[in-house]
């Protein structure tokens, strides 16, 4: 049983106190002095669902040290992405901007250089900064946007001025070869991800990141630093050596994992699940697929054990701000559905822990928070103040124990290059999905529990998350909650206008 977090407790324990900075000044309770700078450290799993780590489902799941960090961590449980894919969603975590202002609106943009990154924004010369894993906003291979330090597991990403690709070869790939194994991917330079799915764990990517973390933890532990670990798991493809470490019979579907939308849904989203049916023909199929997905996770949280184990021995964990989060979720059975792009919950909504140093206990919110926040917030933990190129609010407030956030949250979606399975569907002609597949997405969930999703394209959707939360019942099209969608769209539209966003919703 978690036990609650007191305001008193927490605000003694939290307290940072070192010279200049904000978060130590501002507490009531007697400051406990660091010897220097607080260090950062950011765990980036890609595609990871918020309730593998908190809620109901994640005591199924085997992750023991992410369910230790989540005992001692500030935990907000409804936070949502500011876009549901990798490259967008990234963007906004480490510029502090939306996807529609920074141009990063689908896994083919990059962000441009005139948008500073989280340590860039810091500008503080005493850190000692690093990126280790997936970047997905450009070039993959050089260190940059204020990284000193740099690891790559990808390859084949834009340059940073999006002028065209650079084929390169990162630095897992450089691991891999220099154990014997050869290429078997991209003319003989790169590896294929069913290659490296059927590696042993000893080298796969999150070892291999997990070995250059705790090199980094070593070599700066004298140093304030700010290090980001970012998993390419568990993302697809869903395989690797933990494909058995759930049992099958543990295994929980979604509620609406059997369920077919109607024609009162968008039509992108049925023409996706008419896909994932076709690929996955009974639901035992989703069940492995799942299975397989929790290995990952599984397989994650060995390494960031690990990294934390080093974090301690090297006696950095009280010195240290510990986060959790990820670019997006994954359907992973809910509707029939598997991956991101959706404003679903399982797809919108990601896990965000962050452990103070000194705290032993956790905080929990469930009301709304947006990505949008993370980059005010990271930095006014380490003493920045708020700088006029983010769009969010820190949320230090509520990390102090301050009280809950209570504003409306946001998303948007914008088409990219979507594959092209929906040919020989029988959903609607060929002219009626080329259409939906360009459509755009504004939504907003309100504090008392409402979603609204509005499309320039498709059908719009209206759920109550208090008394649907697996969103099976689209309410926009019945009765009796026009008043509310007249409120919700009027609050869409108003944040429309104050961030520039000029889609027609």
């Amino acid at each position: 049983m978690i036990v609650p977090f007191s305001r008193r407790q927490f605000l003694r324990s939290t307290a940072l106190g070192a010279a200049g900075l904000a978060l130590g000044s501002r507490l009531r309770a007697q400051s406990a002095k660091l010897p220097r700078k607080p260090n950062l450290l950011v765990f980036l799993p890609d595609q990871l669902r918020a309730d593998m780590i908190v809620g109901a489902s994640a005591s199924t799941v085997h992750a023991p040290n992410l369910h230790k960090l989540a005992s001692q961590a500030v935990i907000f449980e409804r936070t949502y992405v500011t876009h549901p894919i990798c490259a967008p969603s990234r963007s906004s975590l480490l510029s502090g901007t939306w996807p529609h202002v920074n141009g990063c609106t689908n896994n083919q943009s990059v962000l441009a250089k005139k948008f500073p990154c989280l340590p860039e924004l810091l500008a503080d010369s005493d850190y000692r900064t690093g990126y280790f894993g997936k970047w997905h906003l450009g070039d993959e291979f050089s260190a940059q946007r204020g990284f000193e330090e740099w690891t790559s597991i990808e390859e084949f990403f834009k340059s940073a001025e999006g002028d065209g690709r650079i084929e390169g070869v990162s630095d897992y790939t450089k691991f891999l070869i220099s154990k014997g194994y050869k290429p078997d991917a991209a003319r003989g330079k790169s590896f294929s991800q069913s290659f490296i799915s059927g590696l042993p764990v000893e080298l796969r990517k999150p070892k291999f990141l997990e070995a250059r973390a705790c090199q980094f933890l070593q070599n700066h532990r004298g140093d304030p630093f700010i290090l980001f670990v970012a998993f390419f798991e568990p993302h697809p493809p869903y395989e690797g050596p933990f494909n058995k470490e759930h049992s099958l019979e543990s295994v929980s579907l979604d509620a609406s994992a059997d369920d077919t939308f109607g024609e009162d849904m968008p039509l992108r989203y049925r023409l996706v699940q008419e896909v994932c049916r076709k690929r996955l023909h009974t639901i035992e199929q989703y069940r492995e697929t799942k299975q397989k997905y929790l290995g990952l996770i599984y397989e994650i949280d060995r390494s960031i054990g690990t990294i934390l184990s080093k974090l301690d021995d090297l006696g950095l964990t009280n010195q240290t701000i510990t986060v959790l989060t990820s670019d997006h979720g994954d359907m992973m059975s809910g509707h029939g559905l598997l991956g991101k792009r959706m404003m679903f919950e399982p797809s919108a909504r990601v896990p965000y822990l962050v452990r103070m140093p000194e705290q032993q206990r956790p905080l929990r919110y469930t009301q709304p928070l947006s990505h949008i926040d993370f980059a005010p917030t990271m930095l006014e933990l380490l003493g920045k103040t708020p700088l006029a190129q983010l769009a969010g609010q820190s949320r230090t407030n509520c990390i102090r124990g301050g009280g809950p956030p209570s504003e409306f949250v946001f998303i948007e979606w914008a088409p990219g290059k979507e594959k092209k399975t929906a040919e020989r569907s029988k959903l609607a002609s060929k002219e009626q999905i080329k259409e939906c597949l360009l459509e755009s997405t504004r939504a907003v969930v309100s504090p008392d529990g409402w979603k609204l999703c509005l499309r320039d394209k498709d059908k719009n959707e209206l759920y109550n998350l208090r008394n649907d939360p697996d969103e099976r019942h689209n309410l926009y099209y019945g009765q009796g909650q026009r008043e509310l969608i007249d409120r919700l769209t009027h609050e869409i539209h108003l944040w429309q206008q104050r961030v520039g966003d000029t889609v027609k919703v």
